[in-house]
């Protein structure tokens, strides 16, 4: 072990982590309408991955190694694929995200206002 090797990445042997991936993709999908899948590219600090995105805006991300693999999965489960550096994210995306926050927001509020309540009483 190098003095620097600690903070080096560590490269996965890619036992069977793909295909848990393309399972719980493939599930993900078959439990929505609309799906799409979106192709984002290869950074220093990730593979390639693929985001499906429901007709709500839902969404979910998992690795896939390669663009050809995201292409031939996508094809292979008859949904529309997208390379998001061309398309970008469809807002749907950003309105679920946002509703999301929202309500989180929200709930917390009313988790303190209980809370106030319950200690004045």
């Amino acid at each position: 072990m190098g003095l620097l090797d600690r903070f080096r990445p560590r490269r996965s042997s890619g036992g069977g982590r793909p295909r848990d991936d393309e399972a719980y993709l493939r599930e993900w999908a078959d439990a929505r309408i609309g799906v799409e899948a979106f192709v984002e590219p290869r950074t220093t600090v990730t593979e390639t991955t693929v985001v499906f995105v429901a007709h709500d805006g839902e969404w979910t991300r998992r690795r896939v190694g390669n663009p050809n693999r995201a292409k031939k999965l996508a094809r292979s489960m008859r949904i529309p694929i997208y390379d998001v550096q061309l398309v970008g994210y469809p807002n749907r995306m950003r309105e679920h995200d946002a509703r999301g926050r929202a309500l989180r927001k929200r709930e917390r509020q009313e988790e303190m206002l209980r809370q106030l309540r319950d200690k004045d009483r």
